[in-house]
């Protein structure tokens, strides 16, 4: 008896996350894609930032290159900031 009652409450409440209309949902489809392509730009600028270092005998000009100082930060603060617009924006409804 006790055994029918969990599975008939399980089975209800499965049945009620089936029906969740898309426009109750948090996020659509093009958030998760805006979402994508931002951690891409993210990890774009990281990787542009990264390289050899100076040791402490020979100095290594490479570490003051513009790549490495304005472009890789720029693309990782613009993929953070277009993060947040993801996040926020809701496509208009149909």
């Amino acid at each position: 008896m006790a055994l029918q009652n969990i599975k008939s409450e399980r089975d209800s409440h499965k049945d009620g996350l089936d029906k969740v209309n898309e426009s109750q949902r948090p996020f659509s489809k093009i958030n998760f894609l805006m979402m994508g392509g931002c951690l891409a730009l993210i990890i774009i600028g990281f990787l542009l930032m990264s390289g050899g270092g100076t040791n402490g005998t020979d100095f290594n000009p490479e570490v003051f290159s513009t790549r490495r100082i304005v472009v890789g930060p720029l693309l990782a603060f613009l993929g953070f900031l277009l993060m947040a617009f993801s996040i926020i924006w809701k496509p208009k409804k149909k």
